[in-house]
């Protein structure tokens, strides 16, 4: 993929950050004995270090730990990822699209990247190919298709399930922007270059609805949260000249739009549920339903909404978490679950039957293992019991909440792990903003983290898989090895 220049200066948007002050360790008052100058390269040098001894280990034992991994240093960081459809599928390999950003310094346009990937399928890459990549360069797996310069950064990309070729991105304004891939001119993103219009823009909001975007799984319905502390909830139906064409109604943006409300199709909403009491950070839909749907926010609050009743909620929890509440998602295997992971470091998962005692949250389990805020949870789609989070201490951390509470056989995990803790991805070097489960590819993630402040001042995405060995019934890998080991046997020096 063609980037531009380092944007070794830039500072994107700060996600996640905790309130109040940090805690102040020994070395910190050591430190703080310095100028600002030296205090500030000792601290740098610090984090730096720590990191490094962290990820070299990693990378010590990637042939070990992934069936395939695919490294693409990023010059831009994106704050969003995710996988398209699928294009072309052949014996060793899929093509299938793939969706992220670039948060520019404002030297050039912010942009909407599509791209294309090559997808290696189970057991075909070579262990010295896992092991040999190069994470200064970019992967030849990754490949640009098109580039959509964007008004303003993409915080959040959604894909619609119903029509491959449309996605809908949330930025820093009111409105949530709805983009046909096919339809769109592939642009070059130069300083000065005009932005591309949207071919749908949704409003609603009265305030800025950066993060909280959701699709509607079996419907073309789009879910919104913003700082408003609003929930919107619109159909795409309800654009009666469908995003081929035709005539639609234009109305003047919200106050604060970046948008050119006037070269763009515009659709109202059709409910706006009101019940949270600060910033709406996510918001999703029940996998069964196109009425009913969730939301979290900065009041630590985690709300269940039914349209068919009204805009109020049908249940609060007022308090699902001790911070900020960043991340939800609702289980596509069972509709009582809920994940929600927070700023207290903490993932909890929620059986909707079983939601609070007096507004307290009583979730079936509270999974704590991240140094840091926690800013995305998945449930996989492999297997109905398995989830991941993502956080700012770096990792992607694999969950299994049936091995909750099970004794485990010697030797098969740290004694010091987590209760459900089965897998750790710690190949990146800077908070992990965004990751999403490849539907089409089993157990295979595409993962990006923000590396302004460590290493390149820009970002890194990686697609990785882990060795079926890690997540297979444990029975089943012991016979197997067993087999390879005789297998081996037969294959040594006859005497």
């Amino acid at each position: 993929m063609e980037e531009a220049s380092s944007p070794l200066s830039s500072q994107p948007k700060k996600r996640g950050r905790p309130k109040g002050s940090k805690k102040i360790t020994t070395e910190d008052r050591e430190i703080s004995g310095l100028n600002m100058r030296d205090r500030a390269t000792a601290a740098g040098n610090k984090k730096t270090a720590v990191v490094d001894e962290k990820y070299n280990h990693w990378k010590s034992v990637v042939p070990i730990l992934y069936d395939w991994l695919a490294n693409h240093n990023l010059v831009w960081p994106s704050l969003s990822c995710r996988w398209g459809p699928l294009l072309e599928q052949s014996k060793n390999k899929n093509k299938q699209r793939l969706y992220l950003s670039e948060q520019t310094d404002g030297s050039v346009p912010n942009t909407l990247v599509i791209a294309n990937c090559d997808v290696v399928k189970p057991k075909v890459a070579a262990a010295e190919h896992i092991s040999q990549f190069n994470e200064e360069a970019r992967s030849p797996f990754v490949k640009k298709y098109k580039t959509i310069i964007h008004p303003g950064e993409v915080n959040r990309i959604r894909e619609l399930p119903q029509n491959k070729n449309i996605v809908a991105t949330h930025t820093d304004c009111p409105e949530v922007l709805i983009w046909d891939i096919e339809a769109q001119p592939n642009r070059y993103a130069v300083l000065g270059a005009a932005e591309s219009h949207a071919d749908l823009v949704l409003t609603g909001h009265s305030d800025n609805a950066e993060f909280a975007l959701a699709m509607c799984p079996s419907e073309p319905y789009v879910l919104s949260g913003g700082k408003d502390k609003y929930v919107v909830l619109w159909s795409i139906h309800d654009h009666i000249s469908t995003l081929g064409g035709g005539d639609s109604t234009n109305t003047s943006g919200s106050a604060g739009s970046i948008v050119k409300s006037a070269d763009n199709a515009s659709l109202g909403p059709r409910g706006i549920f009101q019940g949270h009491a600060d910033t709406v950070e996510d918001v999703q839909f029940c996998p069964t339903s196109t009425q009913e749907f969730c939301s979290v926010g900065d009041d630590s609050c985690l709300i269940l909404w039914d349209a068919r009743v009204g805009t109020d909620p049908v249940m609060k929890v007022e308090k699902a978490h001790n911070a900020d509440v960043h991340c939800v998602d609702w289980s596509p295997h069972d509709e009582n679950y809920i994940l929600t992971g927070s700023a207290d470091h903490s993932v909890c998962m929620f059986d909707r039957r079983n939601l609070t005692s007096d507004g307290i949250a009583s979730p079936v389990h509270k999974f704590e293992e991240h140094k840091a805020p926690v800013l995305c949870v998945q449930w996989c789609p492999d297997k109905r019991s398995v989830f991941g989070s993502s956080a700012e201490d770096s990792c992607v951390n694999i969950w299994d909440y049936e091995q909750v509470g099970k004794k485990t056989q010697q030797g098969t995990r740290s004694p010091n792990s987590a209760p459900g803790l089965f897998f750790k991805h710690c190949g990146h070097r800077d908070k992990v903003v965004d990751f999403h489960w490849n539907v089409y590819d089993p157990w295979t993630v595409v993962s990006v983290s923000d590396d302004v402040e460590t290493i390149s001042g820009g970002g890194t995405l990686q697609i990785w898989r882990m060795s079926d060995l890690i997540y297979r019934p444990r029975d089943e890998v012991l016979t197997e090895l067993e087999d390879f080991k005789a297998h081996v046997a037969t294959c040594g020096p006859r005497a």
